[in-house]
């Protein structure tokens, strides 16, 4: 098995109606061997796993060999629009992989850009991507903290 350093959270930018076939079209039409992310979290709160935990998914360039990727449906807005399902299934799934993976941090894909201006935090326009659209880091920090 990998050795599980983030559980990074994402939203797919796309419409809450996408698709589990939609979005694997999409990572097929990039080219991509792998998804973007293990695990998807619908707006009914279903989540359904696209990539097993010990495979590498195309998730945050540079980190996925660390990394296990979840993604809510939808972002398309740049605003966080997570359904009350969402969020709770959300928590209960990051919670289960905190279990599994301990010492994972958990955290939003834009937390992985650079902080170009060197002040020591990723500021708002250093942000390569809005993903997930919410502060991950604020809203899971008690987990972290374990």
């Amino acid at each position: 098995m990998r050795k599980i350093e983030y559980i990074a959270v994402h939203c797919t930018a796309s419409s809450p109606k996408m698709t589990l076939k939609g979005l694997e079209k999409v990572f097929k039409d990039k080219g991509w061997r792998n998804p973007g992310y293990h695990y998807v979290v619908f707006p009914d709160g279903k989540i359904c796993q696209m990539l097993a935990d010990e495979k590498v998914s195309n998730g945050v360039k540079g980190y996925n060999y660390c990394s296990i990727n979840v993604a809510w449906v939808g972002g398309y807005t740049g605003k966080d629009e997570r359904t009350p399902e969402q969020k709770a299934s959300m928590m209960s799934l990051i919670k289960l992989l905190k279990s599994r993976y301990p010492k994972a941090m958990i955290q939003g894909h834009r937390d992985f850009s650079p902080d170009l201006n060197g002040n020591g935090r990723v500021d708002k326009c250093e942000w390569i991507k809005l993903c997930p659209c919410f502060e991950a880091r604020e809203e899971y920090k008690e987990l972290n903290s374990k």
